[in-house]
């Protein structure tokens, strides 16, 4: 077992920063890009209900490339820290742009039949009397959800559960102008997003990905999906955004995008969001519609969903305390509400179809039943945020939603109160959010071509919302003086695969071994750890999981039961600061599992911690001179994580 720790030195440092971005082989991904592949602009109804009238897929891309934007919400000037490489303005297709064209008098309404437009008429006057408070306006959107009607761990299937209770709609039923109407409004603003996107993309620059979310949340259970493709705006405009009122089950979606492909020879990538509220069906051992899964479905689910988001604004989707009781770290930005009517926290429970990380072990017993791997996906981060601002920097958050800029806007009412409408326990609030997260793409350059196809190939991994390098590659003979090498295409590439890889059959005698790399962001603060989180199938074929800590800061030994203490923490709780005195800037080693074995098939990624620092919520409360808000602790350990590598006893694939 190897868990050498490296050293700290700033030449050693310089010489890895060399060595993850700045190597000339063509054939290696030697450019890392930051971005968010998840943004809302005012074009989403739920966005501009909550008080984004004005932060348009223009004002998104700008504020983005780093320049000052006006805030929708307070008419404050804001500006990202750290500008983001790529972005995908990711609108609801249901009912994409139609609302601000008509609550701002500019839909041409002139084909409707004149009762239709006397209803037209009086919905908009209703409308505006309910969002005209921002504020207020979130409360109504609520009222929207849909009705629970299953709970945690039902087995029914919930789309068709809404449409036999008659609460199927989505936010397409606001109604406020005919369907025709709505089509053609719809339809104009697509287009307009779309001209956006490529007035934006400068290739090498800054890249803008043609985007869009399927939102289906019936009987709340999210079930949410980004699609982001390589395409241009031009072509993107010859085709609707599929939605879940067209296509309300994720196979319709996929064959939806199979079409669009085949006319269109654009390439899409469908990534499912928040597991973590979707009541165990995200990654059920089932089809959505209770039958059983089989390779045909499974092989189509593996080839459009080739990334998971696994972090967000709600709340973190890796794994969860229950799920794993002996991960010291599982106890991370939980959100423990559905997308669903007051009271949203109630019956939640975790189920393991909710968390990534249950899925990945879920994909390792499927495979072995039908041959095929449904849930052999890479990870990625974004952020959700409906402000218009891809705002994932902690100290620099502008809140899910608009009108969350502002601090006394994120709990509404107090515990005890009689409305528990956004109390932060049975209904979430701003300080339930989470700051978080971020896309991390190795590329060879930064275009909608490249970014896509890393994507494809797995080669990304998330972040919680720090700027963290990390590298991951696996093979049967990595050495220490490979972290050394200056050439990593004709070392790293070259002996083994990246995070997203596959390795099968190992030589005999061979044990599998990681070379992994982790520099902390320019802005950011020291790491506390690398970990590697395994998984694989025991001799049951049941799914089995541990957690190995493989390199750490200088100070600490490993346990007997191969624990470590903790790193410590410098978090100043009353100022924000925290102080670099503890933690290493950067972490690397070459681990090699003691427990592999070559007949059994396992899967493997990263986690790499940062040390404790402020959360948003406690900024906040700071601010405002309260105590620490009850909705999340007033310290965090930020982190990221990669995309597995997959290993298969199996000589097949090669």
């Amino acid at each position: 077992m190897n868990n050498k720790k490296r050293p700290q030195a700033a030449t050693l440092g310089l010489a890895l920063m060399t060595m993850l971005v700045n190597h000339s082989s063509a054939q290696a991904a030697d450019k890392l890009l930051w971005g968010d592949t998840h943004l809302h602009s005012s074009y989403s109804v739920d966005a501009y209900m909550a008080g984004n009238r004005s932060a348009d897929p223009d004002v998104s891309y700008r504020y983005a490339k780093g320049e000052p934007v006006i805030h929708p919400y307070t008419k404050t000037r804001v500006q990202i820290q750290q500008p983001l490489d790529f972005l995908a303005v990711a609108d609801h297709a249901e009912y994409l742009g139609v609302v601000p064209l008509v609550m701002g008098g500019e839909a041409d309404t002139s084909e409707m039949g004149l009762f239709a437009r006397i209803k037209s008429w009086f919905l908009v006057k209703v409308m505006a009397y309910f969002i005209e408070d921002p504020v207020e306006g979130t409360q109504f959107f609520t009222g929207l959800l849909p009705e629970p009607e299953i709970i945690s761990g039902d087995t029914t299937d919930p789309v068709q559960a809404a449409i036999d209770a008659g609460t199927n709609g989505g936010l397409e039923t606001i109604g406020l102008v005919d369907d025709e109407t709505a089509a053609r409004l719809s339809a104009s603003q697509w287009q307009r997003s779309m001209q956006t996107a490529d007035r934006h993309y400068e290739p090498g620059v800054f890249t803008t990905l043609v985007g869009w979310e399927w939102t289906q949340t019936a009987s709340g259970a999210n079930l949410h999906r980004i699609v982001v493709s390589d395409t241009d705006g031009k072509t993107a405009s010859t085709f609707d955004p599929v939605g879940s009122d067209d296509a309300p089950y994720p196979e319709q979606l996929w064959d939806s995008l199979a079409a669009i492909s085949s006319e269109t020879g654009a390439s899409f990538v469908s990534i499912p969001h928040n597991s973590n509220l979707s009541k165990g069906y995200m990654f059920a051992k089932r089809q959505l519609n209770g039958d059983a899964l089989n390779a045909e479905y499974a092989s189509k689910r593996a080839q459009w969903e080739t990334l998971v988001e696994v972090t967000q604004i709600k709340g973190d989707s890796e794994t969860h305390p229950d799920l794993a009781p002996n991960d010291e770290f599982a106890d991370f930005e939980r959100f423990n509400f559905y997308l669903q009517r007051v009271p949203q926290a109630q019956d939640y429970q975790i189920q393991q179809g909710d968390t990534v990380r249950s899925a990945l072990k879920a994909g390792l017993e499927i495979e072995q039943d039908l041959g095929v791997n449904p849930f052999k996906f890479g990870m990625i981060g974004s952020t959700d945020s409906h402000s218009g601002m891809a705002s994932a920097e902690e100290p620099n958050f502008w809140g899910k939603v608009a009108m969350d800029s502002i601090p006394e806007n994120k709990r509404r009412n107090e515990l005890g109160s009689d409305d528990i409408y956004s109390n932060g326990v049975d209904s979430f609030n701003g300080w339930n959010m989470s700051a978080g997260g971020l896309a991390a793409v190795w590329v060879r350059e930064n275009t909608r071509e490249e970014i896509i196809a890393a994507m494809k190939r797995r080669e990304t991994y998330a972040t919680t919302g720090p700027r963290i390098s990390v590298r991951l590659f696996a093979g049967w003979d990595f050495t220490e003086a490979d972290l050394e090498s200056g050439d990593i295409a004709t070392t790293w590439y070259a002996k083994g695969v990246p995070m997203g890889g596959e390795l099968n059959a190992a030589p005999e005698g061979a044990a599998l071994s990681f070379l992994v790399t982790a520099l902390k962001g320019v802005m950011d603060h020291n790491l506390d750890r690398i970990q590697i989180v395994k998984s694989w199938l025991d001799a049951n074929n049941q799914a089995q999981e541990k957690i190995f800590n493989i390199a750490w800061s200088e100070g600490r030994e490993l346990d007997a039961n191969g624990k470590l203490e903790p790193v410590g923490n410098t978090a100043n709780i009353r100022t924000g600061e925290t102080t670099n005195t503890i933690g290493a800037a950067q972490l690397s080693t070459v681990w090699t599992d003691p427990e592999f074995d070559p007949r059994v098939n396992a899967v493997y990624y990263a986690r790499v911690l940062q040390i404790p620092t402020v959360r948003h919520s406690q900024l906040d409360a700071v601010a405002m001179g309260i105590e620490t808000p009850y909705e999340g602790p007033a310290t965090l350990q930020e982190r990221a994580y990669t995309s597995p590598v997959w290993y298969s006893s199996d000589s097949a694939g090669e």
